[in-house]
């Protein structure tokens, strides 16, 4: 693998996913609590409703993504005193057009998301979650809540065979 000098991840993308909402054609939510457990409850969600919708094939590279911006919204998104039975604060969206599905994890927090460098430190623990959405994904961005909800929804797009 060569290197390339530092690697950063191109700007963040604040905007909305390049789909029409009103033309989705599946969809499938679910509320997820502010324990790290919930990263796992979020991969079977994942599992269950890609089967249904029969794109197992896709599983792997999809739950990667959830699973990190799952725990993104987890590690980052909530303030630390949180309480960790009240009212699930994140919630995971899949949505499926013919051609393309969108990952979408709301969280509680206006702060956009940060990536940060990830060639100094490779073996980091934090830091990798956006490389990898990057990564695996088509594309992806955030955008707030609108209105008079607080928080962010962070989404990953996938192309479909």
């Amino acid at each position: 693998m060569g290197t390339n000098g530092s690697t950063m991840l191109e700007p963040l993308r604040q905007g909305l996913p390049p789909l029409d909402p009103s033309a989705v054609s599946s969809a499938a939510s679910c509320s997820l609590p502010a324990r790290y457990e919930a990263v796992g409850s979020a991969r079977q969600f994942t599992r269950k409703t890609l089967n249904q919708w029969e794109l197992e094939e896709r599983f792997d590279d999809i739950a990667l993504v959830v699973s990190e911006l799952v725990t993104n919204a987890l590690r980052h998104a909530l303030p630390s005193d949180t309480p960790r039975d009240q009212n699930p604060p994140v919630r995971l969206h899949l949505m499926r057009w013919t051609s393309r599905l969108v990952c979408a994890v709301r969280d509680p927090s206006d702060d956009s998301p940060v990536a940060r460098e990830t060639d100094d430190d490779f073996s980091a623990e934090s830091g990798r979650g956006l490389f990898l959405v990057d990564s695996f994904s088509d594309s992806w961005g955030w955008h707030p809540l609108a209105g008079t909800l607080r928080g962010k929804v962070v989404w990953a797009l996938f192309q479909l065979p």
